[in-house]
């Protein structure tokens, strides 16, 4: 059920690493040329069969890495023994070296037709540990190309109802290698988790939980047992859970601040739903909305000097933005697109929003400027394509997008695509149906 569908119903129901080394050329607006880059497969003659096949993964995964960033690399897919062999324009050779503590790998990043080393490695090999110790040496790679961080170490998580059983809907919380790879469950609650946010130091989870609780009959006189929407803090260093609101009707949609020290939530209150913020230490909340529609699910840029955030103010759910520094300032509504959107989020700069947007009976997705001009569909024909969330460094967007098989029978995974709308990859399959993708900061 689409989280903006549930909400209103719950409602209800409750009442600089070195220059850049890239070429770029000017061809109308501003582009970069794509550079080809190789990678040599070491001699393996130290190693055993076990560690040979580690070690062949991780050229393959330094290929997988650098293709994401299609727009920038061409990846030479061929197997290269030698720098002589490659037709690229960077290119990394490695030897591994025996030392008294165990094997070491050195890397070697060329510049070919410049003769120039670009960056020259050396690290212990964690065999055990193949992919983080990929990802890692790829990332190493790109700042030393580009300058910047890449995603190559960064984490997405995720809801999957793959526990469910006939007679019971379980949603439970996943993390999972930006690449699809390593999956892991984080919690098991036999519960419905939704709408997960990661805290900026990707150490805390905030996930909303459906649970029981007792509510005062309208009489006075007695009990009556409900569902109640509860916001939940779990601690991945200590696997620690808490309680942090669970008053009565929605506690859902949150998010942290920059500094972690507060949140940004919906809230109900067994009325229509508004947006508060809250300081995680002393409970103290403050109303960010206060209109008689329903206001759900915010995001906030990186100062929390704009807000973003679904509202039903037109008679249906739009995207529309406020400053949070007081009550219903600025308030501005941006997206008019579509029957109704879902889930905007800002980019890591502010600059840009992406939605989910209901139109020709499914949803897809958008873009647009944070001061709602620009607006671009990134999606079309391609399922129906939801929870959009933009990478830690812009250039990407995670959503989930849903194949229907048959009538009784669909599928929904995770994608990857560029912030242009080019799919990039399908990250996740048979592994239940996911929901709510969120990338780690």
């Amino acid at each position: 059920m689409k989280l903006i569908i549930l909400l209103f119903m719950i409602t209800l129901s409750l009442g600089t690493w070195g220059q850049s080394n890239l070429t770029v050329v000017a061809v109308g607006e501003a582009e970069v040329e794509k550079d080809l880059i190789g990678f040599v497969t070491p001699k393996l003659d130290a190693l055993n069969a076990q560690q040979a096949t580690q070690m062949k993964e991780l050229i393959e995964i330094l290929k997988s890495d650098f293709d994401f960033y299609r727009n920038l690399f061409i990846v030479e897919d061929k197997t290269i023994k030698k720098v002589s062999e490659s037709k690229a324009k960077f290119v990394a050779e490695f030897e591994i070296l025996k030392e008294s503590d165990g094997f070491y790998l050195e890397s070697v990043l060329k510049n070919i037709p410049g003769k120039v080393e670009v960056i020259k490695d050396k690290r212990k090999i964690l065999f055990q540990d193949i992919r983080p110790f990929s990802h890692a040496l790829a990332d190493t790679f790109y700042r030393s190309l580009t300058g910047k961080k890449s995603i190559f170490e960064s984490k997405i998580v995720f809801v999957s109802d793959r526990t469910s059983t006939k007679g019971k809907v379980r949603k439970e919380l996943y993390i999972m290698d930006f690449d699809g790879k390593r999956k892991q469950k984080l919690t098991s609650l036999n519960s419905m988790i939704i709408s997960p946010a990661l805290s900026q130091d990707n150490k805390k989870i905030l996930y909303s939980l459906i649970e029981d609780r007792k509510k005062k009959n309208s009489s006075g006189v007695g009990y009556q047992n409900i569902k109640n929407l509860n916001l939940h803090l779990l601690d991945l260093e200590t696997k620690k859970t808490k309680v942090i609101s669970n008053e009565l009707g929605i506690n859902s949609g949150a998010i942290f601040n920059k500094t972690g020290e507060s949140i940004y939530l919906t809230l109900s209150r067994q009325k229509n739903a508004d947006i508060y913020k809250m300081n995680l230490k002393t409970g103290a909340k403050r109303k960010i909305t206060n209109h008689f529609a329903e206001d759900v699910d915010p995001h906030i840029n990186s100062d929390e000097s704009l807000m973003t955030f679904l509202s039903g103010r037109p008679g249906k759910a739009m995207i529309y933005t406020l400053d949070p520094s007081s009550v219903e300032k600025n308030v501005k509504r941006i997206s008019f697109v579509g029957r109704f959107n879902a889930a905007p989020r800002f980019n890591p700069k502010g600059t840009e929003i992406v939605f989910s947007s209901w139109v020709d009976d499914r949803f897809d997705i958008y873009r647009i400027n944070s001061d709602g001009r620009n607006l671009v569909r990134l999606t079309k024909n391609f399922g129906s394509n939801e929870e959009p969330w933009y990478s830690p460094d812009g250039e990407f967007i995670v959503f989930t997008s849903q194949r229907v098989i048959s009538r009784k029978k669909a599928t929904q995974d995770v994608y990857i695509m560029n912030r242009e709308g080019e799919i990039i990859r399908k990250i996740t399959e048979g592994y239940g149906k996911i929901y709510t993708p969120r990338w780690s900061n």
